[in-house]
């Protein structure tokens, strides 16, 4: 039953939005019904999974061979996985529900609502999966339906840049990945993920090391880990509900729960452990610090992504496999339900800009007080769900004192920016032209939905796991960084102005995330963009003209000869004997010259 269960969690949003993709652009109310059907389903499915569950289940069924190594349908079904799942179906399904009047008047509806469908789908395989290739699978189709879905609004010149930007930035990662995968299948002789893992003791160290490390190329793509992480605040070009569905629970969170899934291989690499820690605490500081001088709502809070999935890498990195999914889950429903707040400012505004914004609490009611939940969760405010999550990971970071004061700084910095979200949006006068309302129910009930496990999802699971989160004396210094944060914040943008803002080119430096991207246009997009134009040069040129000439100087050749054979009949006997003369007098020469 569990196997049957598995096919029809994936299944449903796969098929459906398949079915999706042969709509006509236009038809909204049929590709809404089949994308909030396929998410719903799904949904009900891992419910229903959860009240059954008794245990891991595991699966298989042969797929198709290549050689000696057999590809498997297989399956792997534990809590944690049931768990994730469950945080992506109700994450679909408010995103489809949102987007019909989000994107109302959209032209390409349907193709846009079955890419989501599709997008689930292989987000769910990836959780499920029991094999390493079948995950694979997943794992590509999600960068490219990402692909489709940030580049969906065609009228903005930096959507289609933008996801090329991220197909291309995070198949550099996913280079490694495939060929982590490719040494552990050689090394086990299989791609089934417990054979592996059950083999990694049998494996030598560096063996181990060296597909950890590839393994973590395609996680730091993914996740948006430095320095791979350049990717995520440019695919903001995307439609906001896109933006919520990336960044809470799926292509981001795919590169956390597969460490976790394959955690038994990190743990045998101590070095692919300290990589992992070193990349965290550089990406959650440095997410951080571009979050609190972001102007773009959207960027602050993809910022704030980029931040947060270093504290679940971080975690990681201790071995704390519990505290990291923790946070992920809070995570899930904390930033999507702060996306879809951030879309809900930006349809009333009519611009993204903070800088734009301001007044908005009194015409904005609702989407005051859920953001603000959403803000207090991210920040980790008590009792909301962040609280508990982040203080779990904070607490298994002690044995690694850099480590720990890195997402003690972090804590400082994430109170920090997320008042100056909350002050510059919804306090101080409102700008002119500018007149606050609430959206249509279809935008607003995603947000109620998603408030509810942001507040109490971590008080929850604290009550179930308590040994998660040991509140004792060690919160003092997390709470009052908070606090101190938070005052930062307040007194810098208490009068609806935004210090960082007047910087002058320090401040885009520093949102634009101190300019990595200008390095990597350097380094990787320059010299490779020379070496395509001198290898164009080389074909065109060289190759191309070789071919060319010498077919341009057959041609003419023929044409001579031609032009001789078409001659008259006295000036071609005049050239026979001409030439017959020249061959006599050649060979007479030639003879004088061998008897001499």
């Amino acid at each position: 039953m569990t196997a049957g269960l598995s096919i029809g969690l994936v299944g449903a949003p796969l098929l459906l939005g398949l079915i999706g993709l042969l709509l006509p652009a236009r038809n909204r109310p049929d590709a809404a019904a089949l994308g909030i059907a396929g998410a719903a389903l799904s949904a009900g499915v891992v419910a229903l999974m959860l009240l059954q569950y008794t245990g891991p289940v595991e699966s298989t069924r042969p797929w198709v061979a290549f050689g000696d190594f057999q590809v498997s349908l297989s399956s792997l079904v534990d809590m944690r996985a049931l768990l994730t799942a469950l945080a992506v179906t109700v994450v679909a399904v408010c995103v489809q529900v949102y987007s019909i009047s989000y994107l109302k008047g959209d032209q390409r509806y349907a193709p846009y609502a079955a890419q989501i469908s599709i997008f689930t789908a292989a987000m769910l395989t990836v959780v499920l999966s029991g094999d390493l290739i079948l995950l694979l699978i997943g794992w590509e189709v999600m960068g490219a339906c990402s692909y489709l879905l940030i580049a969906h609004d065609r009228s903005l010149p930096e959507a289609p840049r933008a996801a090329v930007k991220a197909f291309l930035v995070t198949r550099v990662g996913d280079v490694g990945f495939l060929l982590g995968i490719v040494l552990l299948a050689v090394k086990t002789g299989s791609f089934q993920i417990s054979v592996v893992l059950d083999k990694v003791q049998t494996l030598d160290s560096t063996t181990v090391t060296v597909a950890a490390l590839l393994l973590l190329a395609g996680v730091a793509g993914k996740s948006a880990q430095f320095p791979l992480h350049t990717w995520l605040p440019d695919a903001m070009a995307g439609p906001t509900p896109i933006s919520a569905l990336i960044h809470a629970a799926t292509m981001v969170a795919a590169g956390v729960y597969v460490v976790a899934r394959l955690f038994k291989l990190f743990e045998a690499s101590p070095v692919a452990l300290t990589v992992l820690g070193i990349m965290a605490a550089i990406t959650l500081l440095l997410g951080a610090l571009a979050a609190t001088a972001a102007d773009d709502v959207k960027r602050v809070l993809a910022w704030s992504t980029v931040s947060q999935l270093g504290y679940m890498m971080a975690a990681l990195s201790m071995g704390a496999v519990d505290a990291a999914m923790f946070h992920l889950f809070t995570h899930a429903a904390f930033k999507a339900l702060l996306f879809l707040c951030a879309g809900s400012l930006i349809h009333a505004v009519g611009s993204n800009l903070l800088s734009r914004m301001g007044g908005l609490r009194k015409g904005m009611p609702l989407t005051f007080v859920t953001m603000s939940i959403g803000l207090g969760a991210l920040v980790g405010v008590p009792p909301l769900a962040g609280f508990f999550s982040k203080e779990a990971v904070v607490a298994s970071l002690h044995d690694k004192p850099w480590l720990w004061m890195a997402a003690l700084v972090g804590i400082a910095l994430t109170a920090w920016y997320s008042t100056r979200l909350l002050l510059l949006a919804f306090f101080g006068p409102t700008p002119e032209g500018v007149h606050p309302h609430e959206p249509a129910f279809a935008m607003r009930m995603p947000l109620v939905l998603l408030a509810i496990p942001a507040a109490g999802l971590g008080l929850s699971a604290y009550v179930v796991r308590n040994d998660l989160v040991h509140l004792d004396g060690e919160l003092v210094l997390p709470l009052g960084l908070t606090a101190a944060g938070l005052l930062v914040g307040w007194l810098m943008c208490r009068h609806h102005t935004d210090p960082v803002l007047r910087l002058g080119r320090f401040g885009p430096f520093v949102a634009g995330g101190f300019g990595l991207d200008t390095v990597q246009r350097w380094l990787v997009v320059v010299p490779v963009r020379a070496v395509a134009k001198a290898v164009r040069f080389f074909d065109v040129s060289g190759v191309d003209g070789a071919v060319m000439g010498l077919g341009g100087a057959t041609r003419s050749a023929g044409s001579g000869l031609a032009a001789w054979h078409r001659a008259a009949l006295p000036r071609a006997f005049a050239a026979v004997l001409g030439a017959a003369a020249l061959l006599a007098i050649a060979g007479v020469t030639l003879s004088l010259v061998g008897l001499w």
